[in-house]
């Protein structure tokens, strides 16, 4: 029955992950519910093996179907994965409750400047040319994949974000951009996972045919409806973020002050 339930909602994740990110919204929680004696760093570790496979299938996909600006990307699928090691190598180091208390007013900040910005990643403009959006894209694969090997919340929604913030992109393109860096991410983080032990092989692998399911759907939707439909999507999953992130805050600031 718990091999049901973590095989749904990676099928949702899937789907979620695909279009705008946020999939380990769904799936971490449930993965905790289904097994909640498990370590969590073993928990962690499955669900960044069954990710890895629709974040990859939908970067496919979106790189079918989409242009993009590969000059730029490559270089940052590089640094998003050397910052992804370095911070999982700074989580074994640092204490992580400060992220968890600024998080969803950081997220709370995106979302408000997002809907001030009606016209927002509406019509895709790249901003930059050559070297200068190449290393602007470096910095965002480099900076959001640290914070991903350290803590990784809300990892895709700042990636889309900051695509269509700094760089100019439409939601469509920041987010078929940002499946290409996460799946590096995803990938830095698996190694780290498996070589310690840290993965349910099975279990993973029932779970990834779910989620290429789901994210093969996801992509398909995101690509026919365009940039306005990603754009809807990405406010709805910040906003669930939001109240995620804050609830643990909340948690976090009880501990801390108990």
């Amino acid at each position: 029955m718990e091999l049901v339930l973590v095989i749904a909602a990676s099928l949702a994740a899937g789907f979620i992950d695909a279009i705008v990110g946020g999939g380990g919204l769904v799936l971490v929680p449930a993965l905790f519910a289904a097994y909640p004696q498990a370590v969590p760093a073993t928990l962690f570790g499955t669900n960044k093996g069954a990710a890895i496979w629709g974040t990859a299938l939908a970067a496919w996909r979106y790189a079918r179907h989409v242009e993009l600006r590969w000059n730029s990307l490559l270089p940052a699928m590089g640094a998003a994965l050397a910052g992804s090691a370095l911070g999982a190598w700074g989580a074994t180091m640092v204490d992580a409750r400060v992220w968890r208390i600024a998080l969803p007013v950081i997220l709370l900040a995106l979302l408000i400047y997002t809907l001030a910005k009606k016209d927002l990643g509406r019509a895709h403009a790249p901003l930059h040319e050559g070297r200068a959006e190449v290393w602007r894209a470096v910095a965002i694969g480099g900076g959001i994949g640290l914070y991903d090997g350290f803590f990784g919340p809300g990892t895709g929604s700042f990636f889309v974000f900051l695509f269509v913030r700094l760089l100019g992109y439409d939601f469509l393109h920041a987010s078929a951009s940002a499946k290409l860096l996460n799946t590096a991410t995803n990938a830095a983080a698996l190694t780290l996972f498996a070589a310690t032990g840290h993965l349910w092989w099975g279990v993973a692998a029932a779970m990834a045919v779910a989620n290429m399911a789901g994210s093969w759907m996801g992509s398909h939707l995101a690509i026919s409806r365009g940039a306005g439909f990603v754009r809807g999507v990405f406010l709805v999953v910040v906003s669930a973020l939001i109240l995620k992130t804050g609830w643990d805050a909340a948690l976090t600031w009880s501990a801390v002050f108990a």
